[in-house]
């Protein structure tokens, strides 16, 4: 067996330190043989020593929206104007921590885009098959690390762009709830609900990473799951397979579940996380006073849009945002998190994602979010799990939503679940050596 064709087995941490040294070489050689390929990477990051430090040189790329003092970020094929000031917190604290920077990667233009779809740089490829689409906005990333040129990825998040892009390329995804990880030096996109977020083929590195940047402190596990049955019962049938077959390895695990309707706190959730982000990409970057111009003209009059909400709206939006919360945890009763798919359907196929077409943005940033923005609007950590694979072989997921502070409890479950199945080891098609051609055909 070939080395690119051998499984994923090890996470990062499960290294010898002499194969960490070697993998750091591998990783950013196959940055540089996959960014290309995959059409994933702006720039690759200059060769150096990690710092010594909790994760020991631990390989990761990092969503092109964070400034280095040496390099002002793009946001996505942009003109951001004027030079950095300094290194963005996260990228800082993954540094002082013994990060290794791997490389930059691609995402949709201003994080406003939840396929990989950029009309400057081009499509990002999934590693599992260039036919179908990455997940945005963080594509870049999410297919770095499934393809294993990275074992982190960095992200943003606002209505789904870590969940989204982890769960279409098979990796785990976290969405942190709010104000834990600095956002300095980060591209604001709806400052009420962009999270920083990460992404790995292994939730125990995950663990490792949030214990170190963040000194969380562990908390009761997750014992009892509630299942939203609003939000699974209408998802297609692969999807609903591969959330019960979930389940059912997590039951013998002795973690059960209930189901439970929360079609109203959704909602009404959904309704202001909508509000919120649209309003506030507007302001932020609209025509009047945007910081940067993307060259994508259909883009900016989508974000124009937001305009039409006025301020009163806005404001009503974010101060209902605590009492939401406090909804939508009420009707979850005694369970400890909540169960739902990642997307109500399979990843799309790239051909029936057309951003030229009238209907773009309401097939995407409507359907491929609309299980996961709401929870933006919440303020709630949430993680997106690899479970499977469709017929064609791609990717599938579920979504777990835990309490406040549950960030910790929700990496322990993804991790118990990944060691009870060996969806982890799977290594994409791409990877093999098969040609882009070969996987389109």
């Amino acid at each position: 067996m070939k080395p690119l064709e051998q499984p994923f087995r090890a996470g990062w941490f499960d290294l010898a330190a002499t194969a960490r040294s070697a993998e750091i070489g591998r990783c950013a050689a196959a940055a540089a043989a996959m960014g290309p390929r995959l059409n994933a990477t702006v720039c690759l990051s200059p060769a150096r020593r990690p710092a010594s430090g909790p994760l020991m040189g631990l390989p990761y790329v990092t969503k092109d929206i964070f400034d280095r003092a040496t390099r002002r970020a793009e946001w996505g094929g942009c003109r951001v104007p004027g030079p950095a000031e300094k290194d963005a917190a996260i990228l800082s604290r993954l540094d002082a921590a013994g990060g290794c920077e791997i490389a930059v990667t691609t995402l949709s233009a201003l994080a406003y885009e939840p396929s990989g779809y950029n009309a400057t740089l081009g499509r990002t490829r999934n590693p599992w098959h260039p036919g179908i689409v990455s997940g945005g906005s963080s594509s870049g990333s999410a297919a770095m690390v499934a393809a294993g040129a990275a074992y982190l990825g960095v992200g943003s998040d606002t209505g789904g762009s870590v969940r989204v892009p982890a769960a279409c390329c098979g990796i785990v995804g976290l969405k942190p709830g709010w104000g834990i990880l600095p956002d300095a030096g980060a591209m604001p996109l709806a400052p009420s609900l962009d999270v920083i977020g990460f992404m790995a083929r292994h939730a125990g590195d995950l663990l490792r990473v949030w214990s170190t940047l963040t000194d969380a402190a562990d908390v009761p596990a997750i014992r009892s799951l509630a299942v939203l049955d609003n939000a699974v019962a209408p998802a297609a049938e692969p999807v609903r397979r591969a959330l019960r077959e979930a389940l059912e390895v997590l039951n013998r695990a002795g973690i059960g579940h209930t189901s439970v309707d929360c079609t109203g706190p959704m909602a009404a959730a959904d309704a202001a996380s909508l509000t919120i982000m649209q309003a506030e990409a507007a302001r932020i970057h609209g025509a009047h006073g945007a910081e940067a111009e993307p060259a994508d003209p259909a883009l900016m009059r989508r974000i124009g849009k937001g305009h039409a909400i006025s301020d009163a709206a806005l404001a009503a939006a974010r101060d209902a945002q605590p009492r939401l919360r406090n909804t939508f945890l009420t009707a979850l009763g005694t369970a400890d998190a909540a169960v739902l798919p990642v997307m109500p359907f399979p990843t799309p196929l790239a051909s029936v994602v057309d951003p030229h077409d009238p209907d773009f943005a309401p097939r995407t940033l409507y359907a491929m979010t609309s299980l996961t923005r709401f929870v933006n609007a919440l303020g709630l950590p949430a993680i997106a799990i690899p479970v499977g694979f469709d017929r064609r072989g791609t990717p599938l997921a579920m979504q777990v939503i835990g309490r406040p502070g549950g960030e910790m409890a929700l990496l322990h479950l993804a991790a118990t679940y990944q060691s009870l199945t060996r969806w982890d080891e799977r290594r994409p098609p791409v990877c093999t050596g098969a040609s882009l051609q070969e996987r389109c055909a």
